[in-house]
C-alpha cells in the first residue's frame, strides 16, 4: 500500500488520533508516497476535461495539500495559480514544489477572497467536511469566482454493494465514527458523506449551476457505471 518512502504503521497511528490540521502537518514530509496523494491518472483526467472549457485566466487549488493540483490548474489557466490549505506543513512542501505559485494557509470554510478566479479546483477534500459544513465551503468557493467561473472536482461514484470497494470504504467510515465518539481531537475523514446527489443540491443552494461529465477514461464498474464524475459548478455570468 505504501512505498518505502511513506510513513510507517506507528507514524500513521500517531497521525490518525491527531486533529485533522496537525495530522496533515505530520504527514506532508511523506504525502506523496501514500496513497492519499491524489493519482496521476485522476488529475489528467480532470485536466483533459477541463482543456475543453478553457483557457482560464486566474487559478485557485482549494485544500491544495502538497500541491499535486498545480498540475492541473499550470495546464489551463494563463494567469496567476494559487493554493489554498490549512496545513503549513503542506503548504510548506507545496511551496517547495511550486515556487512560481501563489500560497495561502486559511481554513476553507472561510476562504479569503472575492470574485478574484476564473477556474477553482479541489482534489479528494470533501471527505474532510461534514454534510453539514460543505455549505460553507461551496459558498467561498462561489465568492472567490469571478462570474461565469467555473468550479470543478473528480467525484467518485458509489462503488456496488458486491464490490471489495464498497465494503472496505464502509469499513473505514465506520472505524473513524469510533474513533471520533472515543477521542478528541476528531479527525474527520469519511468516504461516503459525500454521495453524489448531495453534493449537487449543496452546489445549487450556494448559487452554482452543477452538472457531472463522466470520466470513463477512469473505468467503469461491472455494471457498466463510470467509476468517477467530474462535478461541472457553474457561477452565473449575470450576477443581477
Amino acid at each position: 500500500m505504501f512505498s518505502p518512502q511513506g510513513p510507517s504503521l506507528g507514524e500513521l497511528c500517531v497521525q490518525a488520533l491527531s486533529s485533522v490540521e496537525r495530522g496533515y502537518d505530520l504527514l506532508a514530509p511523506k504525502f506523496d508516497h501514500t496513497p492519499f496523494r491524489t493519482p496521476e491518472s485522476i488529475l489528467g483526467a480532470t485536466a483533459h476535461a477541463l482543456s475543453e472549457l478553457g483557457p482560464f485566466n486566474h487559478g485557485l487549488d482549494v485544500c491544495c495539500g502538497t500541491g499535486a493540483g498545480m498540475l492541473v490548474l499550470r495546464s489551463l489557466c494563463e494567469g496567476r495559480i494559487t493554493g489554498v490549505d490549512f496545513s503549513a506543513g503542506m503548504l510548506g512542501w507545496a511551496r517547495s514544489a511550486h515556487p512560481d505559485a501563489t500560497w495561502v494557509r486559511a481554513d476553507a470554510r472561510a476562504l479569503p477572497f472575492a470574485e478574484h478566479f476564473d477556474l477553482a479546483v479541489t482534489f479528494g477534500a470533501l471527505g474532510h467536511f461534514l454534510p453539514t459544513e460543505r455549505p460553507a465551503l461551496f459558498e467561498g468557493v462561489y465568492r472567490a469566482l469571478r462570474p461565469g467561473g467555473l468550479f470543478a472536482f473528480p467525484i467518485g461514484a458509489p462503488a456496488p454493494l458486491t464490490s471489495v470497494s464498497y465494503w472496505a470504504t464502509l469499513g473505514f467510515d465506520l472505524a473513524m465514527r469510533v474513533r471520533n465518539a472515543v477521542w478528541r481531537p476528531p479527525f474527520v475523514m469519511y468516504y461516503r458523506t459525500g454521495p453524489l446527489s448531495a453534493v449537487r443540491d449543496d452546489l445549487t443552494a450556494a448559487g452554482f449551476t452543477a452538472t457531472a461529465a463522466a470520466l470513463t477514461v477512469l473505468g467503469r464498474h461491472r455494471d457498466g457505471s463510470p467509476r468517477y464524475w467530474l462535478i461541472l459548478a457553474r457561477k452565473p455570468a449575470d450576477q443581477h
